[in-house]
């Protein structure tokens, strides 16, 4: 089943723009500088582990839990939520900036709904960072991407860490820059034992790369006589996708921002099953009420998994 929301457009409000775009601007030039100047970064103390003390939007955590919204029912919270975070460019281009102020955007975007999966009980978030498709993009583009994912990692993986979250990094990570994986294999050690929620985020990844190396892998273990191939079945290969990272694989909901109504070849095995929710705003719009709503709509929903309710 799916969900798409229309909503009528809005007036401009030039204070938001002149407030908010113009510090974001400032921010991207500052990012840019950064991205390309590593020595610079160092003498700012931005390293792994280090808190940066450049003035952040940072996960903290509250002193109280904030309770569940009262639209929302605590038993029919879904475990595992995934979101395919589009729209990044258009927000951009639709106020005159550049693409990868779009993506630092959405960074924040993504701060807030990780903050809000911990306090309401969602135990796996799974978000589509960068696809295989996506190397087509830019260098530029592509560079600024790794670089923004990997200053977001250094700079918060401390306060994640602190909150009792989980990071873990599924894809394909043979091309993926030296530095990042090195951070990446870091923060997945310090956080392996948290319990809280878990981030999963997939970087170099696509449905259909998650399904062929498992078949190669499940391959290499019948030559290996390892198994027999009449032992091959939907337990063995779900053993193998990269999602086997997590106690709940399968999403019950899935999010798509931007107004697009596809899932772009992502987690295509794990989807059978998950409950599909197609907002309109682009996602460094999409936060807590546009949350709210979607998990609204999946409570609303009736899971059958192909049987049927007498």
């Amino acid at each position: 089943m799916l969900s798409l929301r229309v909503r009528p457009p809005t007036s401009f409000d030039f204070r938001r723009f002149n407030a908010g775009d113009l510090e974001r601007r400032w921010r991207l030039s500052r990012d840019c500088f950064l991205s390309f100047s590593p020595k610079l970064e160092e003498n700012r103390g931005v390293r792994f582990g280090v808190k940066s003390s450049k003035s952040e939007v940072s996960f903290t955590a509250a002193e109280e839990e904030e309770t569940l919204p009262e639209e929302l029912q605590p038993e029919l919270m879904p475990k595992h939520v995934a979101i395919i975070m589009d729209g990044n460019g258009r927000w951009a281009k639709n106020r005159g900036l550049q693409p990868w102020d779009g993506h630092r955007a959405g960074v924040e975007a993504l701060k807030e709904i990780v903050e809000l999966c911990g306090k309401w009980g969602i135990q796996v978030l799974t978000v589509f960072a960068f696809s295989t498709d996506n190397w087509i993009r830019p260098r530029i583009e592509i560079d600024f991407l790794f670089s923004l994912f990997e200053r977001a990692l250094k700079s918060e993986f401390q306060n994640l860490a602190e909150n009792n979250v989980r990071i873990s990094i599924i894809g394909d990570s043979s091309k993926l820059p030296k530095s990042l994986l090195r951070v990446i294999n870091e923060v997945e050690e310090v956080t392996k034992n948290n319990t809280r929620l878990q981030l999963i985020v997939a970087v170099g990844y696509s449905g259909k790369y998650d399904v062929l190396q498992a078949c190669r892998g499940i391959a290499q273990r019948v030559k290996d006589g390892e198994i027999g191939v009449e032992e091959i079945d939907e337990r063995l290969i779900e053993e193998e996708l990269e999602t086997n990272c997590t106690e709940f694989p399968y999403p019950d909901l899935l999010i798509r921002t931007s107004g697009e109504l596809r899932v772009s070849n992502f987690l295509l095995w794990q989807l059978a099953y998950t409950e599909l929710f197609f907002a309109q705003e682009l996602w460094p719009d999409f936060g807590r009420s546009g949350f709210i709503e979607a998990l609204t709509s999946f409570q609303q929903r009736q899971r059958r998994f192909g049987g049927r309710k007498s």
